[in-house]
């Protein structure tokens, strides 16, 4: 079966990462587009860690650290680790996600694209990250440059006026509008 896509606002949520090498990093840096409320536990970190500002814990993950927390990322390659972790969360609420340990993922990371207020996201199920990859980037070439100028002001409309039919269709026209004139302008 496949992982249902959604948007998660992180804002009030805790994350926990475990992990201080390459892949914790960039699972880091990914996560810090959506949220700040982040504690890395770790015997080791790579010194890019220390460029954040991030609670960071050295020393090794303790039965019990995932408590309080409502997402835990698994960045290490223990699959032992990320077997107990995984174990340890179920019933708890806690979502969790194993890098490269799909039987181990409550949800997985999909490759994406964020441009101010576009977020899109590209996704195999895991089965082929190269291809997301190949996907995002040609995605990304097709986008307008001026996409977040044009979602503020359509934001700002959306605020101002009343709800109902001809404002939808007013908002379905504009955005038409807007991208046929840039596939013109390609």
């Amino acid at each position: 079966m496949s992982f249902f896509p959604a948007y998660l606002d992180l804002k009030d949520r805790r994350v926990l990462i475990v992990g201080g090498g390459r892949v914790a990093l960039g699972k880091l840096k990914r996560l810090l587009e959506f949220s700040e409320n982040l504690v890395i536990i770790s015997p080791e970190f790579l010194d890019e860690f220390l460029e954040f500002d991030i609670e960071l814990l050295h020393r090794c993950y303790r039965r019990g650290d995932i408590e309080g927390f409502d997402i835990v990322i698994v960045a290490t390659d223990n699959i032992e680790l990320q077997r107990e972790i995984f174990i340890e969360s179920r019933g708890s609420g806690i979502l969790v996600n194993c890098v490269d340990s799909m039987e181990y993922c409550d949800f997985i990371f999909p490759s994406y694209i964020k441009k101010g207020h576009l977020t899109i996201s590209i996704s195999t199920d895991g089965a082929s990250p190269a291809v997301t990859k190949a996907l995002r980037e040609y995605i990304e070439e097709l986008i307008p440059p001026d996409i977040d100028i044009f979602l503020r002001d359509m934001k700002s409309l959306r605020e101002s006026l009343p709800k109902g039919e001809s404002r939808i269709e007013l908002f379905r026209e504009m955005s038409r509008d807007f991208i046929d004139r840039y596939r013109e302008e390609r």
